[in-house]
């Protein structure tokens, strides 16, 4: 066999495994942006049970706290902004990430809020109401564990070499966590019965265009694309930490001293 032909069946050899091995990268990819996919379909399955859980949660507790009505307008409107961009794109970005936290949030502390109305705790509709959304929340956060765990191992092999190469090639683009990055916005909203209270200084509600304008449709879904307001100011329908009135302790009483009983002085009678 001449030398020749030795060569070229080495280089042969070596082009057909790095063709096999970018075909197995190749494939590798498409798993993993599959599996993205469907981890993200059993999350947003979640989601919209509980946008059907919330308006029933909602109108139960407004027939027995109809007076809490910034509190009941907060969760609704947390509940409308995640639904009207779940109905816009249905993928994941940071809006949508952002929003079902603080809904999440929300939710929560609606729930033991209401430990200050014992009617409303023995309520059987609400009782039902109160399992299912525990029930649905612990199956969003195991799918959103999922999810991320996914993500992460998609974008190692999108980051790294030469994976990276065959990457930049067909497009693959790295995905977004269904989580929440800055550590101020990962504050739950603050939910309690109170006194109606006004929002002093804040910002005007988000309309319907500001907010599809960050959501863009692509292969992967994209978790964080919300602008991240400033965790100091409430949000509508949420309130202050007031503060308690200060206890200024009554006067001492004046003290009582009894009179003093002077003996009766007797007289004799005169002599006759």
């Amino acid at each position: 066999m001449s030398t020749g032909l030795v060569i070229f069946i080495v280089l042969l050899l070596i082009v057909v495994g790095v063709a096999l091995y970018a075909v197995s990268l190749y494939n590798g990819f498409v798993r993993s942006r599959n599996l993205i996919q469907e981890s993200w379909r059993q999350i947003d399955v979640e989601l919209n049970r509980r946008y059907d859980l919330i308006p029933n949660l909602v109108e139960t507790v407004r027939a027995y706290a109809a007076h809490e009505r910034n509190t009941l307008e907060g969760v609704t409107r947390l509940r409308n902004q995640a639904a009207a961009l779940a109905q816009a794109g249905g993928g994941v970005t940071e809006e949508r990430a952002q929003i079902e936290e603080q809904l999440s949030g929300a939710v929560r502390n609606l729930l033991v809020s209401v430990e200050a109305y014992p009617e409303l705790k023995s309520n059987v509709n609400f009782l039902e109401l109160q399992r299912e959304l525990t029930a649905t929340e612990d199956r969003i956060a195991a799918g959103r564990r999922f999810y991320n765990a996914n993500v992460r191992n998609y974008n190692t092999q999108v980051e790294s070499f030469p994976s990276n190469v065959l990457a930049g090639m067909f497009k693959f683009e790295k995905a977004t966590y269904f989580e929440v990055n800055e550590a101020a916005v990962r504050q739950a909203p603050q939910v309690s019965f109170g006194e109606i209270s006004t929002r002093p200084g804040g910002s005007p509600e988000p309309t319907n265009d500001q907010l599809a304008a960050g959501s863009t449709p692509s292969a992967l879904p994209n978790p964080q694309a919300y602008p991240q307001a400033n965790p100091a100011t409430p949000a509508p329908g949420e309130f202050g930490n007031p503060q308690p009135p200060t206890y200024a302790p009554p006067a001492q009483p004046p003290t009582y001293t009894p009179p003093t009983q002077q003996p009766p002085t007797y007289q004799q009678p005169p002599q006759s």
